[in-house]
C-alpha cells in the first residue's frame, strides 16, 4: 500500500501531452502510465489486517491537521543521479513546509499504527520512467526541466493498495482504499 496525493485529470493530460512526442528512449525504459501518476507521501510495503482500522483513523487525523496545498508539476530529476539513473522523475513546485508536514504526518500515522514505512527521506516527485539498466539521462533532464504544468489545489490524500503485475500490460493495479480530506471539516 501507499499514501499519495492524487493528480487531477487536467494535470495528467497536460503532462502526458508534453511527454508523448518525447517518449522514444529505448527498449530498457518503462514509462509510467498517466493513470498511475500520483505523489507518494508514504510507501507501506506490508499492512497487516490487524493494523488497518488504526491506520485509517490516524491517517484521517493527520489529513485534518493539514490544509489544502497548491502544487505544480515542474522540472525533472533522476534517482540516484543523472549520470547513472534508474528512475526519471518530474518535480513538484510547492510551498515546502506544508507538504513536508503532510508527508511527515502520514508517515508518522503509519508508524504509530505498527506499520513499517519504506524509503528514505521524503522527496516530492512523480515517477515518469524506470530504466532496465542505469543510464545517463542528462539529455532527458534538459528536455524535461523547462516543463511547468498547470497549478492545482490538492484537497485530499488517498490510501492505495498496489497489486504488482495485475494491471494492464503487466503493470501494477492500483485500488483506492480510502480518501481523506485535507483540513478540518467545513462549518458550512
Amino acid at each position: 500500500m501507499f499514501v499519495a496525493l492524487p493528480l487531477p485529470e487536467a494535470v495528467k493530460e497536460d503532462l502526458a501531452e508534453f511527454l508523448e512526442p518525447r517518449q522514444e528512449a529505448g527498449p530498457d525504459w518503462r514509462w509510467t502510465a498517466p493513470e498511475q501518476w500520483h505523489l507518494t507521501l508514504a510507501f507501506l510495503p506490508e499492512v497487516a489486517d490487524r493494523h488497518t482500522d488504526e491506520l485509517l483513523e490516524r491517517l484521517e487525523r493527520a489529513a485534518k491537521r493539514r490544509k489544502p496545498l497548491v502544487l505544480r508539476v515542474a522540472g525533472a530529476g533522476a534517482f540516484p543521479h543523472a549520470g547513472h539513473a534508474k528512475v526519471l522523475w518530474a518535480g513538484l513546485e510547492h510551498d515546502g513546509e506544508e507538504l513536508m508536514r503532510l508527508a511527515g504526518g502520514v508517515r508518522s500515522a503509519a508508524a504509530k499504527s505498527g506499520i513499517r514505512v519504506d524509503g528514505a527521506r521524503f522527496h516530492a516527485h512523480l515517477t515518469l520512467a524506470r530504466l532496465g539498466r542505469p543510464a545517463d539521462v542528462t539529455r532527458w533532464l534538459r528536455v524535461l526541466d523547462p516543463y511547468a504544468g498547470p497549478p492545482w489545489q490538492a484537497r485530499e490524500v488517498a490510501l492505495i493498495a498496489s497489486y504488482l503485475g495485475q494491471g494492464p500490460n503487466g503493470r501494477a493495479r492500483h485500488d483506492v482504499q480510502e480518501i481523506f480530506r485535507l483540513g478540518p471539516p467545513s462549518s458550512a
